[in-house]
């Protein structure tokens, strides 16, 4: 276990929307250190998102993001030879970085031509409450309920 506890390190919000979260978006999206290509993808799917639903691509994104957003996991403990998958709060910082590896993992996977159509589909998809990674924080949610019954082995 650590002595001391890693710094918190803060960002700089991206420079089109000036938002903290745009920018842990593009890094989380971002591969081999190209930045400028993420941040031009995501831009690309915003636009996308905003000609077809005809509203704020930003706050369209924001919307899906927080349908997809979880509010239990299950953690697995051992006790007594026996592994329990027990259900517990997730803290905030992780519920946001989870929904963003969903989003850009399951984008990731779908068929469309560019990389900023397949974000742009997730991202409708999310916003009206259904494709894969909405699927996933349901999935999860459900795997959270049936466990319930082990929740007094909280740690």
């Amino acid at each position: 276990m650590r002595k001391i506890k890693a710094k918190k390190r803060f960002l700089l919000p991206d420079p089109k929307f000036k938002d903290v979260l745009v920018t842990r978006f593009i890094n989380t999206l971002m591969q081999r250190g190209k930045k400028n290509l993420s941040s031009k993808v995501f831009y690309d799917a915003i636009k996308i998102v905003e000609t077809k639903i005809g509203e704020n691509g930003l706050e369209v994104w924001r919307k899906a993001l927080a349908n997809i957003t979880p509010a239990v996991e299950v953690r697995s403990r051992r006790i007594g030879g026996a592994t329990f998958q027990i259900p517990q709060e997730i803290r905030p910082d992780r519920r946001i970085s989870m929904a963003i590896k969903w989003l850009i993992s399951y984008a990731r996977e779908r068929s469309e031509k560019s990389m900023g159509e397949k974000l742009a589909a997730e991202i409708m998809a999310a916003y009206k409450e259904e494709g894969a990674s909405f699927k996933k924080k349901e999935d999860t949610h459900r795997m959270a309920e049936a466990n319930k019954a082990f929740s007094h082995f909280r740690f």
